[in-house]
């Protein structure tokens, strides 16, 4: 079972990363798949209740590789832990199979409590770059989180989040109804800006209402001369 899941996440780097050249290669210089593969043992001992054997293996694979996860998290198949460096993974955190995550990414917690306290990841999500996602909730399947995002509440399936606090911004409704069979978009460099679009429909309305402005002036003058060159110099002042 430790093999299968060894060649899944094998063939997820071949998969996502184009500058994987050779498996020697993968093996050796992928710092996301070694902190899987410790992960895996470390999260053995924690089942077993050896809690001091499972954080030592841990501490020593973030050592390493930079990359921190809990010997509690629970990881499914085919996780893509793409370079890697800051990446932290909360000892309640549940990932699902085929997940891509990249430098950075926080799946924390918020507060002191006891019991389940980290983000719960569907199948086939993309958590983009610096991502911070916070508390107790779960991310839906296919969905893709963009660069730099602080998610702090639940994120349906099939969705795209950017922003501080994240937003739900696409949600296109399709079903993947097979992981193994599914296409992961890894674009997360094509994303919506809603405060672009915000600022866009501003200058639109701007437009619009000076355009109206000129309009009422032209009136004005045409009608009345006096009025005309009071509204002249009130818009002057």
């Amino acid at each position: 079972m430790l093999f299968g899941r060894l060649r899944k996440e094998i063939k997820a780097v071949f998969e996502r990363d184009p500058a994987a050249k050779s498996l020697l290669e993968v093996l050796l210089c992928y710092p996301g798949l070694h902190a899987i593969m410790l992960h895996r043992v470390a999260h053995f001992f924690y089942r077993h209740r050896f809690y001091l054997i499972a954080r030592l293996i841990s501490q020593f694979s973030r050592a390493i590789t930079q990359i921190e996860i809990h010997p509690g998290a629970k990881i499914g198949e085919g996780l893509f832990i793409d370079h890697g460096a800051g990446v932290v993974i909360g000892e309640t955190a549940e990932i699902g199979d085929n997940v891509t995550i990249y430098q950075g990414v926080t799946l924390g917690g918020t507060g002191k409590e006891k019991g389940k306290r980290h983000p719960t990841i569907g199948n086939n999500v993309v958590i983009s770059a610096g991502a911070k996602i916070l508390g107790s909730f779960t991310v839906g399947d296919n969905s893709k989180i963009g660069a730099g995002s602080v998610v702090l509440k639940a994120v349906p399936p099939n969705s795209t989040v950017v922003g501080v606090p994240g937003k739900v911004v696409v949600r296109d409704g399709e079903k993947v109804d097979s992981p193994e069979v599914s296409i992961i978009d890894l674009r997360h460099d094509l994303l919506p800006d809603p405060i672009t679009e915000a600022m866009y429909c501003m200058q639109q309305n701007i437009e619009m209402l000076e355009k109206r402005v000129r309009e009422l002036e032209k009136m004005l003058r045409d009608g009345s001369g006096g009025a005309g060159r009071d509204m002249d110099r009130c818009v002057e002042k």
